[in-house]
């Protein structure tokens, strides 16, 4: 049987690597992943979102968080869905992600 949450922790270590390129902090913490679900036979299932949809990344931001799951250990495939509803907002973002913004 498969640590599910221990995959699950690994694949949002992956997903913190991946930054916007306009905003200096990785899209986890920035609330663009608005959920994780890992199967047991291994599929990652991810409902992700954008700043905007008329983002300039928006092509290659999903492919790039793709790519680094399916590089996770215990994944076999992943499922990535691009959302825009509900719609992003600077709320959505974690405290750390408001500090190092300088948003507080």
């Amino acid at each position: 049987m498969r640590d599910l949450k221990a995959i699950e922790e690994k694949v949002i270590e992956a997903i913190k690597t991946v930054y916007d390129p306009e905003i200096p902090v990785d899209i986890y913490e920035l609330g663009l992943i608005y959920e994780i679900k890992v199967h047991e036979n291994g599929l990652v299932f991810v409902k992700m979102t954008l700043t905007t949809p008329m983002c300039p990344v928006a092509d290659s931001l999903p492919m790039e968080v793709q790519e680094k799951i399916i590089a996770v250990e215990g994944v076999s495939d992943v499922d990535l869905r691009l959302v825009f509803d509900p719609q992003w907002n600077k709320e959505m973002m974690s405290e750390e992600a408001q500090f190092a913004l300088d948003m507080f």
